[in-house]
């Protein structure tokens, strides 16, 4: 995924929800700052995902797909999936995170040696300056969902879980599945479950681009809305 072929669909998300792209770019701005002159990892260092890719997801659900995630050749976390699937002393390939849930564990991993994927955006600035630095060396990813500047970079993705499904694509993933993904959770706040209402579209328009059809997506493709995905 390209910026280009992203710009459209990230505007169409910042009409929707009133955002401004200024503020995205402030945050990506200031990521760059923050970890200009470390040694942070392109997307393409993070590795390549032959095989089945698990993009986990923070649901309650997850609980009871753990099967899943053991059963796939690659784990990538979305946000909140990470302390639980350690929990479950789970193995991990890489997270991504926004920072606002679970930071103190991406922090571990990295130490770890395992790369974190870190989001900067409008409104998680605050997170983004306590945590960011702290990542270590040779582990973090910057990420924007504005346009790529310097050491931050974007493949896709609007949401901690779509974010990892396109990232997943761009490093080669055969096959995507999806434990611990709800889009009808009902504990999230109002503003979460508008998110997710944009990560089920964009995980729509990503299975179209890759010829696959996303189990996640059984029995839901003919309501989700796609007049604002391109062709």
């Amino acid at each position: 995924m390209n910026f280009e072929t992203w710009n459209p669909v990230y505007g169409a998300i910042l009409a929707d929800f009133g955002f401004d792209r200024a503020a995205d770019e402030r945050a990506r701005d200031r990521l760059a700052e923050l970890v200009g002159g470390r040694d942070t990892l392109d997307p393409g260092q993070v590795g390549q995902f032959g095989g089945t890719v698990a993009v986990a997801g923070g649901a309650a659900s997850l609980s009871d797909e753990l099967a899943t995630v053991a059963g796939a050749d690659t784990v990538v976390t979305a946000g909140a999936a990470l302390p639980r699937l350690r929990e479950a002393g789970l193995a991990v390939d890489c997270a991504v995170t926004d920072l606002d849930s679970a930071p103190e564990q991406a922090l571990d991993l990295a130490r770890d040696g395992t790369p974190v994927v870190a989001h900067a955006h409008g409104d998680n600035l605050p997170a983004v300056e306590a945590y960011a630095p702290r990542l270590a060396e040779g582990a973090l990813v910057p990420t924007t969902q504005a346009g790529p500047a310097g050491p931050v970079r974007n493949v896709g993705g609007f949401t901690d879980g779509d974010r990892a499904a396109f990232l997943a694509d761009h490093l080669g993933a055969d096959r995507l599945v999806f434990p611990g993904w709800d889009f009808e959770d009902a504990s999230v706040a109002p503003m979460k479950a508008r998110k997710l209402v944009w990560a089920e579209r964009l995980l729509y328009w990503l299975e179209r681009r890759r010829d696959e059809r996303f189990g996640v997506l059984d029995g839901r493709r003919d309501a989700i809305d796609t007049a604002t995905l391109p062709v």
